[in-house]
């Protein structure tokens, strides 16, 4: 089962490496990670998505919970949520059929064309995993020049939230 976990952790240097180390050292993987400061510059909220049965999501949170850096931490998967990646793709754009099929993609995938050369145009989109993929998958293989993602980010829904 996929779980996407949300943590409070201390900004600081080699936090990061210790969650990451946990993980490598019981054989874990992370799917997707993502890191950045929060409103309180001494605080980071990280994401990470693995997959596992809820036994072994369980241990994983247990073992984060003793991380001297953690602080606080929320499985999202638990409730519903909300969660989003960012998409950046540069696709092939040399002929106007081309061009027509990448405007189309952009329109009905509700993206965003942020740059535009004479041979290529570099495209933004946002939403969920299942969107993104998607998206790659209109495109054809020779299409697409690059891609980047940012990996999840996620918020429960309602009154629940992670913070101090």
């Amino acid at each position: 089962m996929r779980h996407i976990i949300s943590l409070l952790m201390e900004n600081e240097a080699g936090a990061l490496s210790r969650v990451a180390g946990l993980f490598s050292a019981r054989g874990y993987n992370i799917e997707s990670l993502t890191v950045a400061p929060t409103e309180d510059p001494t605080i980071s909220r990280m994401t990470l998505v693995t997959r596992g049965s809820d036994e072994v999501v369980e241990q994983i949170t247990k073992q984060l919970n003793k991380l001297v850096d953690v602080i606080k931490l929320l499985d999202l998967s638990r409730d519903a949520c909300i969660e989003r990646e960012m998409l950046l793709v540069k696709v092939k754009a040399a002929t106007n059929a081309q061009k027509d099929e990448i405007m189309r993609l952009v329109t009905i995938f509700k993206a965003r064309v942020l740059d535009v050369s004479p041979l290529s145009y570099t495209v933004e989109l946002t939403g969920g995993g299942e969107k993104l993929d998607a998206f790659i998958t209109a495109l054809s293989r020779e299409q697409i020049l690059e891609t980047v993602r940012s990996g999840v980010s996620g918020l429960a829904r309602g009154e629940k939230a992670l913070h101090l």
